[in-house]
């Protein structure tokens, strides 16, 4: 009975999900500097989610000034030629809205979540900081200071968050996704003023940026106030930077991170490719799948395997993200050893699982469990305006079609039990694996705080 209802679970997901997006309108229009504006009507809810991409990340980033597009993140909330250095974001309180940015390898985005009559003043504050961002020495010291702690706090501090930049940096030789979002801490205590007027000048221009809205509004006359705030914005050219590749690995690397921890943790980084063409790629989502047969829900291998039989981990879970501007992107193995237990016997256990795969395959059953869980999530993603928002933004800024987001539905839908095993074997060898080990120092030895000093 169990098996009928989740083979007959999937095709009623994939009709839902054609009826909630016909449900859900989508416009699109293009202001004459360059400036798309895409708009996902939802009139469930009086609320709207505003948000404005640029695409600039920190792979747009080179060494020396490696956190600029995060600092940069900082800044944009400290005056323009109108408004004082916070106004921005006490005028959004005032409208009884939320607002917030973010900053990843590939773009950084600003948003905010309001009533839907007060989108115009929404849309009148960012295009203000668009083009009339004012950035000064005072505010600069204070806010590069802001950002030193936070790396300090979320990463120098952290053992985990330490392992991950340590992998990257080993994974990754001269693609730019070897720095991390945040900066080297000594690219930011060298970081000036002038770098951050530099970077704002040559990416956040109307050409480089999408307008994402989402909710209870109307396709046709979002873009009219999008033209009639962002419109008079000029355009400016773009200078993409240069294409980095990845260069060829040619053997497993591993890294050791010391640092004060209650355990031991172990990450294994494969390369693997990014999704880049809905239509004709394959691959991308069979390791989609072969994610989440391994860790996408309770009962999946590793935590039922290696967790609660074995019990030769106390976590282990695998991870795959395929919307990317760059590529390749690293599917990621990882886990905690259970006490007795040493990083090298879970590090060849969690192996072994991909391996299993390769050999065997998996069950149609387990398959049909499998993509039900996944396509249902990606459904659930259209519960909130803000979630529509940033899916459509994440596709868009990564070179996909969000006008794709249900296709991409239906080709996780019809993953077969080869493709899983095939790319299970294809993509798990020593020569495109990446170790990263953290030794548990005593948490007596941590440091005190401190920053550098600035020079």
């Amino acid at each position: 009975m169990k098996k009928t209802a989740t083979r007959s679970f999937l095709p009623m997901a994939l009709a839902f999900a054609t009826t909630v997006a016909s449900a859900q309108a989508s416009h699109e229009c293009q202001l004459v500097n360059g400036m798309r504006v895409i708009v996902k009507e939802d009139h469930r809810a009086p609320t709207v989610a505003h948000m404005v991409w640029y695409r600039a990340g920190s792979m747009d980033e080179h060494s020396g000034v490696t956190g600029v597009a995060h600092v940069l993140e900082h800044m944009m909330f400290k005056g323009t030629k109108t408004h004082k250095p916070g106004e921005f974001s006490r005028r959004v309180a005032q409208l009884g809205g939320r607002e917030n940015a973010f900053t990843s390898t590939d773009y950084t985005a600003y948003f905010q979540q309001v009533e839907r009559s007060r989108l115009p003043q929404m849309m009148a504050l960012e295009a203000d900081r668009m083009a009339n961002l004012v950035l000064t020495e005072e505010e600069f010291a204070r806010e590069i200071r802001v950002v030193m702690e936070e790396r300090r706090l979320q990463t120098d501090d952290q053992p985990i968050a330490k392992l991950y930049e340590a992998l990257h940096a080993a994974a990754y030789f001269s693609h730019p996704y070897h720095h991390p979002i945040v900066g080297w801490m000594s690219d930011l205590a060298n970081m000036t003023v002038e770098d951050a007027r530099r970077w704002y000048s040559r990416w956040y221009a109307p050409n480089n940026a999408v307008m994402v809205v989402a909710g209870d509004v109307e396709g046709a006359a979002v873009c009219a106030l999008a033209r009639r705030h962002f419109g008079a914005i000029p355009s400016r050219p773009v200078l993409s930077a240069r294409p980095q590749e990845e260069a060829p690995q040619t053997g497993p690397r591993r890294v050791t991170v010391k640092a004060p921890a209650e355990n031991p943790y172990i990450a294994l980084a494969f390369k693997a490719p990014a999704l880049r063409d809905v239509e004709k790629d394959e691959d991308p989502f069979a390791l989609d799948v072969l994610a989440a047969v391994l860790d996408g829900y309770d009962n999946a291998r590793l935590k039922a395997g290696l967790v609660r039989t074995e019990r030769i981990a106390n976590t282990a879970s695998a991870e795959y993200a395929n919307i990317s501007r760059g590529s390749p992107v690293l599917f990621v193995l990882s886990g905690t050893p259970a006490t007795g237990v040493s990083p090298e016997v879970l590090e060849k256990r969690l192996r072994d699982e991909v391996a299993r795969i390769a050999r065997d395959g998996v069950s149609e059953e387990e398959l049909a469990r499998i993509k039900t869980q996944l396509v249902a999530d990606e459904i659930y993603k259209r519960d909130s305006a803000f979630g529509q928002a940033m899916e459509i933004g994440e596709l868009e800024l990564s070179g996909i079609p969000h006008t794709k987001i249900d296709r991409i539905i239906e080709r996780l839908g019809k993953v077969s039990v080869e493709q899983v095993k095939a790319v299970a074997a294809k993509y798990f060898g020593d020569d495109n694996l990446t170790v990263a080990t953290l030794v548990p120092l005593p948490l007596e030895n941590r440091k005190p705080p401190s920053l550098p000093t600035r020079h």
